[in-house]
């Protein structure tokens, strides 16, 4: 009798695609260790090519800002709360289902195998419940899922734009019920991408000429040039030339507020990364001093890299508490001071994926007086007739509003200037200058210029 054939080896599943098992890895260590997701990519993406490297950042920083919705309606698909599932689960479905509402161009079904075959390789069980779900999504499809959340409610408007609560109470109060929902919509979307030209080495115009992509320039900025395409700057040889730094264009504002001559002294306290220091040493035509303090020595000497590159000569970098900075009698004091503390970064959602899950309405209160405290460093620099400028990068009356207002009363010598001295055209009035991205077009910055009688 013949022998039976041997039965054929079952073949291995399919690996799920690079981009997507970079972008899964990145969710899962954000969420499960509390990593930054910016640092988790860059360890994980290193051997994507190009294409792969910048699929795999749009879905985990997408999946990452958009999870509060993407919870809410796996929450509603899998008849269960999304935050008892098994977190390899949790994570496939957060990433599978972002690209199934959220993107457009990859087929379907490579969307639910490869959620379900990073799922399968991850989890001891559950990837059938993952494989049912995402077939439940496609079924009911995105307009369905998505235009049944609303936002006429804080808690509503939560968990369409995906914000923690706290924020959405807080900017509802203080923009309005129209204000904080276009914010919150605005955060989910791509950020601006600005360079500003280093004038000690060209101008925007020329810096525009020589760009490889489309660009366009600012009228109210002279330095500004914002980009209308894709631009890898680090590697461009403007860049190692320091004809640009990558900024803001509301980064640029703060030290146009500042509004440095040529030959003063200005402190610029909490200095790195270095970007406001360098504006204010090219605004001085590079005579003058700019003293930059900053505490983190890893983070100085950072900043006397691009100094060196920006060709920022007359940027002195001292090592230093800025909280409990103080200025010799000698010296005589500074002529500006730019006071730009750490803050909550509310400013930047745009920019930083996970950090509107990172800040609490406590690290909030542990902010403030540090804030406090290194403002009133500033102003004991400041020569009298001097300016004082105060910016953060964030959106909170606590750390800025609230806080000028209590600095001006305790220090009698000191005044307010209006937007309308030192801003752009459209922001006239009193008080301080408040960038808005859904608004502006740029990160949210608060700039409050002060001067000393």
């Amino acid at each position: 009798m013949a022998p039976k054939p041997s039965p054929r080896p079952k073949s291995a599943p399919e690996p799920a695609a690079p981009a997507r098992r970079c972008a899964y890895v990145v969710l899962r260590r954000v969420f499960e260790r509390g990593a930054y997701a910016d640092r988790a990519f860059a360890a994980e993406a290193g051997a994507l090519d190009a294409r792969d490297r910048a699929l795999a950042m749009r879905l985990a920083y997408g999946a990452v800002q958009r999870s509060g919705t993407l919870e809410h309606l796996i929450t509603a698909l899998a008849e269960r709360p999304a935050a008892t599932l098994d977190p390899p689960l949790l994570g496939a479905l957060r990433l599978g289902l972002y690209e199934l509402l959220y993107t457009r161009g990859a087929p379907d079904y490579a969307i639910v195998a490869d959620a379900v075959t990073l799922a399968k390789a991850h989890a001891r069980a559950g990837h059938g419940l993952v494989n049912a779900v995402l077939r439940r999504a496609l079924r009911e499809g995105p307009d369905a899922l998505l235009g049944g959340l609303r936002d006429d409610t804080p808690e509503h408007a939560a968990i369409k734009h995906s914000h923690p609560l706290w924020i959405a109470r807080l900017w509802w109060q203080e923009l309005g019920a129209e204000g904080a929902r276009a914010l919150m919509a605005a955060d989910n979307e791509p950020l601006e991408v600005a360079l500003r030209a280093n004038t000690l080495v060209t101008d925007a115009p020329a810096l525009a000429e020589r760009l490889p992509v489309r660009n366009h320039l600012d009228p109210a900025i002279p330095e500004a040039v914002v980009l209308d395409e894709p631009f890898d700057a680090h590697a461009s040889p403007l860049f190692q030339q320091g004809a640009f730094h990558a900024q803001s264009r509301a980064a640029m504002l703060v030290v146009h507020a500042l509004d440095p001559r040529p030959g003063e002294r200005v402190l610029d306290l909490c200095a790195a990364p270095g970007g406001k220091s360098t504006h204010i040493a090219a605004l001085m035509q590079g005579r003058g001093e700019v003293l930059a303090v900053e505490r983190n020595p890893r983070r100085a000497a950072g900043l006397v890299r691009t100094a060196r590159r920006l060709h920022a000569a007359n940027v002195h970098v001292q090592v230093a508490d800025a909280e409990r900075w103080g200025c010799e009698p000698a010296s005589g004091g500074f002529h500006r001071v730019l006071v730009d503390p750490p803050c909550s970064g509310l400013g930047t959602l745009q920019a930083r994926a996970d950090l509107r899950w990172r800040v609490t309405p406590e690290s909030i209160e542990q902010l403030t007086p540090i804030q406090a405290r290194i403002l009133a460093a500033g102003a004991r620099a400041l020569r009298p007739g001097g300016v004082l400028v105060y910016s953060t990068c964030t959106i909170s009356p606590a750390e800025n509003e609230r806080l000028i207002a209590a600095f001006l009363d305790s220090h009698a010598d000191f005044t307010l200037d209006g937007p309308g001295e030192f801003g752009p055209r459209g922001f006239a009035g009193p008080g301080p200058l408040l960038t808005l991205p859904h608004r502006d077009h740029t990160a949210g910055f608060f700039v409050a210029r002060l001067r000393r009688s």
